[in-house]
């Protein structure tokens, strides 16, 4: 795992020629045309992050469900992803259901997205609930570290930020954004809302894994995505919804050297401005002689608290390249209780 501190550089890299991470969104040659003005580019980073302070709230939503729509039309291999990834979760269906299935996880993006930045730019009301507190204060006494592990759901920034507003010190580890200007002005607004006790790493730096251990055996927290592969990272083959699926080794390997628990986190929308925070228990890796069973036991515990949240919420699940490539919606239904 290879995180640096974000620090304003000299020179920026050109978006165009920065290699995309291995779960980024298909894209081709308008990206390359575009630039910054392409969908992952800074310049609509900027434009949502002004918006939501100069707009009015009905405003906004009509921006969703315009935009929603807009995108559900212009981003074809976006589209294609979130139905192949949804087929195992919630089983095949046909083509006026898939649309639909579409449509509906575009549209929670869309909020999640705009809330975040009135979560990071505005003083508007949230109702944050949390589901699990208990694990939290335990660990809050204990005055232990831990690993704050969660996946592409929701909105997880706003489960990462609430330790620092409750004066604990957060490093959260994130992968580049396409375009690493988005990336630096995204870690510039959470740093000023938290007040500086928030600090973000990107995946370019060596000395990650010294930086952050070091952190947690002082009893700091350290907040990370941990349901996809980094680049150049190292991988563990195990399965989602029946599927093989990797996920990084890092998180559990990390929590076994400084010898603090996972907790699964998922911050889930549940109406305007309000979420849930699922605590899950937390996950304490084994400490025996053999290591990697131990990391593969504990990143097996967390990809079953993944599935289990992706299947309460399968729209607000923000994977946006086939993950499963030979997925067909006429393969089998592996999961016939979610919801459509």
């Amino acid at each position: 795992m290879n995180v640096a501190a974000a620090r304003p550089t000299s020179r920026t890299p050109d978006p165009r020629q920065v290699p995309l991470p291995p779960h980024a969104p298909q894209t081709g040659r308008l990206r390359r045309l575009l630039g910054p003005f392409y969908v992952t580019g800074v310049f609509w980073y900027r434009i949502h992050g002004n918006g939501v302070v100069f707009f009015p709230s009905w405003f906004l939503g009509a921006c969703v469900v315009s935009f929603s729509a807009f995108f559900f039309v212009t981003l074809r291999n976006i589209r294609r992803a979130i139905a192949a990834n949804l087929v195992p979760v919630l089983g095949p269906c046909g083509w006026w259901r898939r649309q639909g299935r579409i449509l509906k996880t575009m549209y929670y993006f869309g909020w999640c997205l705009t809330e975040r930045y009135e979560r990071l730019r505005t003083e508007r009301r949230f109702d944050v609930r949390a589901d699990g507190a208990e694990h939290w204060e335990r660990l809050g006494r204990s005055g232990r570290g831990c690993i704050l592990v969660t996946g592409h759901l929701g909105s997880w920034e706003i489960g990462s930020v609430l330790p620092a507003e409750e004066s604990r010190t957060v490093h959260v580890v994130r992968e580049a954004e396409t375009d690493p200007r988005a990336q630096r002005y995204i870690a510039e607004l959470v740093s000023s809302r938290a007040g500086g006790r928030y600090m973000t790493h990107f995946a370019d730096d060596p000395r990650l894994g010294v930086v952050l251990l070091d952190a947690l055996r002082r009893g700091e927290i350290v907040a990370l995505q941990g349901d996809r592969p980094r680049t150049r990272g190292r991988v563990l083959e195990l399965s989602l919804f029946g599927r093989p699926f990797p996920l990084p080794g890092g998180p559990a390997a990390l929590a076994r050297a400084a010898g603090v628990p996972l907790v699964p986190v998922f911050v889930l929308r549940e109406g305007r401005r309000r979420y849930r925070c699922e605590i899950r228990p937390p996950i304490e890796p084994g400490q025996t002689a053999d290591r990697q069973g131990d990391v593969e036991a504990a990143s097996r515990r967390f990809a079953a608290e993944l599935e289990g949240a992706i299947a309460r919420e399968p729209h607000q699940w923000f994977c946006f390249r086939s993950l499963w490539p030979q997925v067909e919606d006429r393969g089998p239904v592996l999961n016939q209780t979610a919801p459509q």
